[in-house]
């Protein structure tokens, strides 16, 4: 027998969970109204925490270049059914769609999100529990064998040992009954619970008494990685409420608060509903939902209806509730992770999370239920695990490699963290994969073998791409909006030398957020750095490329470099965490991007957010920005009459630009502000000395359109501002001596 129970110190029993429900939402009352303001006047983008939304934003393929463009587009009403982007339809991407809906613009939704609803809705099933305490409750299939649900509806192998699950129970298109197919419940194989977390892990029989195999039911992927959904966002919840027929609660479940552990929702679920799956409008599942949260009394006790103390005696539907919490998913499987497991246990709760890294073909097109209770087409052998994943021993267990969140995790045996843009959302049952699209100009073809890093890069190609459309429909630079929000930004912000200098960086610290990751295809070329013509003019040399020109070309980088970092991970070696990181250091040098950090990434070790920092990014053709490697700026004497590279002059003490010297000087001081003691602690970096150079170069090249668009782009984005393009003359009234080490 594989078993295991975790235990907390409290009652498990469903007051318990009422009661300790009901406080937790009391105890989260302020934050809970500040959240639901927030979301009425600004949208569910603000009411989350930063990181929280930057995740999300990203599991939806979408930056916050591309939020702003969709919040300047101008539209009325605010809401209304279709886009208000003006797009041609074959670039109306599911993501810009996505992201519409998320920010409060569009109403509709693809006709996708029912089928993809439908597919999930059949790894979820009715538990029956029988004999004494018998009962009904809701689970779904996480795994090829393994279905999940609460603790308090399966408490124990004795309970889970008497107890079913039937997979459609539902009615059919036709409104007549499906003839479900049931399985049995075998602890005695697989069962973990934990009381805390009231969830609880349960094989389930590969085949039903009627001889139907649990393969043809799929299984919900789940996903480790957080920001699958934000505070003020809608949920879907699929349920046997009371222990009925399979029913919905669609679009129509607001999450309200995000604790560390729980999410709390309004929402329409009923007594019966506990174990049910709680999805993201990707069907993603991100949270197990476990109890209402009910209306209390002055002692904490849960009110029934009629405003007495409610007995569970008096049964569920008697129960007056505020609420709905759910157990974030994320949280159960990092509990799941930590429970000592052996053998075959190990293994089946292996399965929980590297089924979803290569789904089985079966799953890419599940047959839907028959009214007679048998599957639309046939089914498999009846051992789905075998036929898709290899089960690691134990002892190999450590060694594995999943995305979560746009990121390859890998332990090799060190842990290594790979950004790559936009990992696709895992889906309940992937459909089978569309066709391969031409190739583009620019862009290497999709080489076999490696779907989901093509597919990221792709997915970030087409959105900088949509940005881009997006920007082209703004005007270039509103100067009375921008003074207007300039004059805002400062209006607290007094006097001079140290003082200035000390209020400026608080300022600019306390308003950059949210802070973007560095990613320029995204980020910088569709409409951070574009001059007024249009097109991107490399800062130091000059020379103008289109914006689509330097996104496909960075694409085309990307490919490379993580090409090469599979190569590295799949071959055999004994490298330490040193020579890893060696080698992917030589890697971006070797293949770098055509964008330029005006203050060197060695300076300041490639740390967010001076990396992603967007005042000091510029597109610069690989060429220049090689040639000026991580020299710190200087004049030199004779550099009108030199002979010098297109890109400017650079000798053994520092490099000097053909062009954009005034920009490049201001981009500095800025970094200068926002970063006091980043610069000019290890020698070779800009020492104090040199101040001056930036200061003439300020004062020589006065700040152009083509910087006040920047900056006001850049706020929109980041949320702070360039003091030096807002302000010239606070260059000469602010005393920088305090922002070197």
């Amino acid at each position: 027998m594989a078993t295991a129970e975790l235990a907390s110190d409290r009652e498990s029993d469903y007051l318990s969970q009422l009661t300790m429900a009901a406080a937790r939402y009391a105890n989260r009352s302020e934050r809970r109204e500040r959240n639901q303001s927030v979301v009425a006047t600004r949208g569910p983008l603000y009411a989350d925490e930063p990181e929280r939304v930057e995740k999300r934003l990203a599991r939806l393929g979408a930056d916050w270049a591309m939020v702003r463009a969709i919040e300047q587009t101008p539209t009325e009403p605010a809401s209304s059914a279709g886009s208000t982007l003006q797009l041609p339809p074959e670039t109306f991407t599911s993501e810009v769609l996505g992201l519409e809906r998320l920010i409060g613009r569009n109403n509709l939704t693809p006709v996708a999100f029912l089928e993809h609803g439908a597919r999930a809705a059949r790894s979820v099933g009715r538990i029956t529990i029988s004999g004494p305490g018998g009962g009904h409750g809701t689970g779904f299939m996480v795994s090829p064998r393994l279905l999940l649900t609460n603790n308090h509806v399966l408490p124990s192998t004795e309970e889970a040992s008497r107890s079913k699950v039937a997979f459609g129970f539902q009615d059919g298109i036709d409104g007549s009954p499906v003839v479900p197919a049931v399985f049995a419940l075998e602890p005695l194989r697989f069962f973990v619970t934990d009381r805390a977390l009231d969830y609880s892990l349960v094989a389930v029989a590969p085949q039903s008494v009627q001889g139907e195999d649990l393969s043809s039911f799929g299984r919900l992927v789940l996903s480790e990685a957080e920001g699958k959904v934000v505070v003020g966002e809608f949920v879907n919840i699929i349920q046997h409420p009371r222990g009925e027929p399979k029913q919905i609660a669609l679009r129509d479940n607001q999450i309200v608060d995000v604790l560390e552990r729980f999410l709390h929702y309004e929402s329409d679920t009923r007594e019966g509903s506990s174990g049910s799956a709680v999805f993201n409008d990707q069907w993603e599942v991100v949270a197990l939902h476990h109890s209402a949260v009910p209306k209390t009394d002055a002692a904490g006790r849960p009110l029934s209806v009629d405003g007495t103390v409610w007995r569970p005696g008096m049964g569920e539907q008697q129960l007056a509730w505020r609420a709905n919490e759910g157990v974030r998913i994320s949280r159960v499987l990092r509990a799941l992770h930590e429970v000592p497991l052996t053998g075959e246990a190990a293994r089946l709760r292996d399965e929980v999370f590297l089924t979803g890294l290569t789904p089985s073909p079966t799953e890419s097109a599940l047959p839907l239920p028959s009214p007679n209770g048998g599957p639309t087409r046939p089914g498999t052998d009846g051992s789905p695990a075998q036929a898709q994943v290899q089960a690691q021993a134990p002892e190999q267990a450590q060694e594995r490699a999943h995305v979560a969140g746009g990121t390859i995790h890998l332990t090799v045996p060190l842990r290594i963290t790979l950004g790559f843009g936009t990992a696709p959302s895992p889906q309940a049952a992937p459909s089978a994969q569309p066709p391969a699209r031409a190739a583009t100009p620019g862009v290497a073809p999709r080489p076999p073998g490696r779907p989901d890093v093509m597919t990221a890069v792709e997915k970030d190609v087409d959105a900088a791409l949509t940005s881009h459309r997006l920007a082209r429909e703004r005007p270039y630079y509103d100067r009375t909006a921008d003074h207007a929000a300039r004059d805002a930004y400062y209006a607290h912000v007094g006097g001079g030398g140290d003082a200035l200098r000390r209020a400026l960086t608080t300022l600019l610290t306390e308003t950059h957020e949210p802070q973007p990751k560095y990613k320029p295809m995204r980020l910088v070329y569709p409409w951070v750095d574009l001059h007024k013509d249009g097109r991107l003019h490399s800062i130091y040399s000059g020379r103008d490329f289109s914006a689509e020109e330097l996104i496909r070309s960075d694409a085309t980088v990307a490919e490379a470099r993580l090409a090469r970092v599979q190569e590295l991970l799949l071959q055999e070696s004994t490298a330490g965490p040193a020579e890893f990181e060696a080698e992917f250091d030589a890697l971006e040098s070797s293949l770098p991007f055509n964008c330029e950090h005006v203050v060197p990434q060695s300076w300041f070790a490639k740390q967010e957010p001076m990396r992603g920092d967007l005042h000091h990014l510029f597109a610069c053709e690989v060429g220049c920005n090689s040639f000026r490697g991580n020299f710190p700026y200087v004049d030199f004497p004779d550099f009108d009459e030199a002979v010098r590279d297109a890109c400017g002059m650079r000798e053994s003490t520092g490099f000097e630009p053909q062009d954009g010297k005034g920009a490049v000087a201001r981009a500095t001081l800025y970094f200068l502000l926002r970063y006091p003691g980043q610069v000019g602690d290890v020698a070779r970096e800009f020492p104090e000395d040199r101040l001056p150079v930036l200061l003439r170069w300020h004062e020589n090249e006065p700040v152009s359109e083509y910087e006040l668009h920047r900056n006001a782009a850049v706020a929109e984005i980041q949320g702070n501002r360039n003091p030096l393009i807002d302000h010239p003359e606070w260059a000469h009234e602010i005393d920088f001596a305090g922002v070197w080490p």
